[in-house]
């Protein structure tokens, strides 16, 4: 079984993806999504964990091997950073979503120094704007980002394309079309769900999909 599948069928069976296609979730931007995910859940799921943990270090090993710091997204690749770091054997810090108010004001936690060669792990990639935001953060500081390991993708084109303009590369365990792919092969979906959640995943803003 590829990495892919095997990380989906991780994912689903501690419901840090969620399917409800006739019952969409509604995000914080007000789309209606048929998915929810919340790799968050993979902490506490010790197996899930170490497939994740395992996984985006040969991630890294394999498209990074330059890699000289770890840099994890606040707050949900902090941890991710930190037990990856630990594999590794690497340095690890974060990245604040805004500077500290107080002491020095940092807004990037851990030692960075300018010309340094730093891998960013973050949870999940949708339109890309929170993780394109840490790495011109590195960049400023001088950093050499070398570019992103997350665990998943939804592979928007919306986010494809700000990835692709800021040129920053990211590789993921697993990608939204696999997971509904096993979904669909596990019964946690119906098969003719699959192209409904396609549809979302090609056109968000298009509601179409809902109750087709």
């Amino acid at each position: 079984m590829s990495r892919e599948k095997r990380i989906a069928k991780g994912l689903l069976s501690i419901k840090a993806v969620f399917f409800r296609p006739d019952e969409p979730f509604t995000w914080a931007s007000g789309i209606k999504s048929p998915v929810y995910c919340d790799n968050r859940l993979t902490l506490t799921a010790p197996e899930v964990r170490n497939e994740v943990e395992n996984g985006l270090a040969e991630i890294v090993r394999e498209y990074y091997p330059e890699c000289e710091v770890l840099m994890g997204t606040s707050t949900a690749g902090i941890a991710h950073a930190g037990i990856v770091g630990h594999i590794m054997g690497l340095p690890m810090g974060y990245v604040r979503s805004s500077a500290k108010d107080h002491g020095r004001g940092n807004q990037i936690e851990g030692r960075l120094e300018p010309g340094q060669k730093v891998v960013v792990i973050e949870d999940l990639i949708s339109t890309g704007g929170s993780v394109l935001e840490v790495v011109k953060v590195l960049r400023d500081a001088g950093a050499e980002v070398l570019g992103v390991a997350s665990i998943f993708t939804y592979g928007m084109k919306k986010g494809l394309d700000r990835m692709a303009e800021a040129d920053v590369k990211n590789v993921s365990l697993t990608n939204f079309d696999t997971i509904a792919e096993v979904a669909a092969e596990s019964g946690y979906i119906r098969k003719e769900d699959v192209a409904r959640l396609i549809a979302f995943r090609n056109n968000p803003a298009d509601e179409s999909w809902i109750g087709a």
